[in-house]
């Protein structure tokens, strides 16, 4: 457990916010990065297959005293008409103007290429994206101090796919095997 010294500032639709106020009253936060960055025409299409099974998860985790926003780095103005697009509803915030995203990992910073070796899922690698997918777990104490817990990265996100669950349990499994990378197949859900 890490305690959060950093003073982030989020864009969200009702205007500015700190890390704490994502809480929104609740003592533990979650955050899902999604790839989405500052020049990105949409939001990247694996990330998209997880959103679209957050909607109807909110409101337990809220009854457990957990709060749930979706950060990315692209400016608001981006985010909400990609949102509206897919229909989603859940609180999407901006970290365009802080250092958030890469703090935790999942940004890699202007000038970012491929070719160049970031620390990413607890390991020096190459990733294809200047933006990658992950989820963080913060708690907030009773006098506001807020404290990193937890982060997964990569196929760890597995298990907060609802649609993976179902697929791991069908005769075929997943059957991402020769199709490319493994998600090749897949599309945002209004593009099938």
């Amino acid at each position: 457990m890490g305690k959060v010294e950093t003073d982030y500032v989020f864009e969200t639709e009702a205007g500015p916010a700190s890390l704490a106020d994502l809480f929104d009253g609740h003592s533990q936060l979650i955050v899902q990065h999604f790839m989405l960055g500052p020049d990105w025409d949409n939001g990247c299409v694996s990330c998209s297959f997880w959103a679209d099974g957050f909607n109807g998860t909110i409101p337990h985790l809220n009854a457990r005293d957990i709060s749930f926003k979706v950060v990315a780095r692209a400016p608001l103005a981006k985010i909400l008409p990609f949102k509206q697009r897919m229909g989603w509803t859940f609180d999407w915030v901006s970290s365009f103007d802080s250092t958030f995203n890469e703090d935790y990992g999942v940004s890699f910073g202007p000038g970012y290429t491929p070719e160049n070796k970031v620390n990413y899922n607890f390991r020096e690698t190459n990733f294809p994206a200047d933006e990658a997918p992950g989820a963080s777990a913060f708690v907030k104490d009773d006098d506001g101090m807020v404290y990193h817990t937890y982060s997964t990265y990569s196929r760890g996100l597995d298990v907060l796919n609802n649609a993976y669950a179902y697929m791991d349990m069908a005769p075929h499994g997943r059957d991402e095997v020769g199709k490319g990378h493994k998600m090749s197949w897949l599309r945002h859900h209004d593009s099938y």
